[in-house]
């Protein structure tokens, strides 16, 4: 169902969602989407570059100013939008959040960081994830998929019903290697630049969601509400990195309420 104001009620609000590394349009799952049109907020999914069955893997590579665009390009005929980011997505949307603030009206950042700060953190990240990808490509997707799941930071999903687990591989295995190779070389963590110094100047409101077993965002999380004048954080009990994914009802508690007060 989704809500409109021909039914007397208010016009629902519209978020973009921006997914993760691997992720697609469809990583958020129906029932996060459904519920979200129920509640009022019509939800916006994009891949974004180098994501999904249809990605290119173009010579010059990726840029942020790709990602920016594809941003733009989704949301031309809107004035103003929510923004939602969950990890490289919430990275990226931060970026958006402080390039098009006038557009902007709220953000929600899950598990997301504004970068690194440190220039030798960024230079060694960056050959780190130039290796990724290079493995990306020599491997192939599925054994890449297979090695993605295994990291530390997905553990907590291994809890996850088994037809959850089975929908996220099978999306993540929907990606083309070249594609998110470049992706991965072109908007990783090191490759971006640091945000932290620019944090104060984000005007809109932000909702920064983590889950408390994620313990190296839950610091990030902590120290980014220090520097973003209008911010607030919750911290998910019982779960890790994908809030979304692992805890989809206390996530919809807590984002949709902050996106429609």
């Amino acid at each position: 169902m989704i809500v409109s104001a021909s039914k007397g009620l208010r016009p629902p609000v519209q978020a973009v969602l921006l997914h993760g590394f691997t992720g697609s349009s469809h990583s958020w799952g129906d029932p996060v989407i459904y519920a979200m049109r129920e509640r009022g907020v019509l939800p916006i999914a994009l891949d974004l570059p180098g994501h999904g069955p249809r990605a290119q893997a173009p010579s010059r590579g990726f840029t942020l100013d790709d990602a920016i665009a594809a941003v733009d390009e989704k949301t031309k005929n809107l004035e103003h939008y929510d923004l939602i980011g969950y990890s490289m997505g919430g990275r990226i949307a931060l970026h958006v959040a402080l390039t098009r603030p006038d557009r902007v009206r709220k953000l929600v950042l899950e598990s997301a960081s504004p970068g690194l700060s440190s220039k030798e953190d960024r230079i060694e990240r960056r050959e780190g994830d130039s290796q990724l990808a290079t493995s990306i490509e020599r491997e192939g997707i599925a054994n890449f998929v297979k090695r993605w799941e295994r990291l530390p930071i997905f553990a907590s999903q291994k809890g996850l019903p088994p037809e959850v687990r089975d929908r996220v591989r099978s999306q993540r295995m929907e990606n083309k290697p070249a594609a998110l190779a470049c992706a991965l070389r072109g908007l990783g963590t090191g490759t971006l630049s640091s945000l932290w110094d620019r944090l104060e100047c984000l005007e809109c409101p932000t909702l920064l969601i983590v889950g408390a077993s994620d313990i190296k965002f839950v610091r990030i999380a902590r120290k980014m509400e220090s520097f973003i004048p209008h911010s607030c954080l919750v911290e998910v009990e019982g779960v890790g990195h994908a809030v979304h994914l692992e805890s989809p009802e206390m996530w919809l508690q807590s984002v949709v309420p902050f996106l429609l007060g």
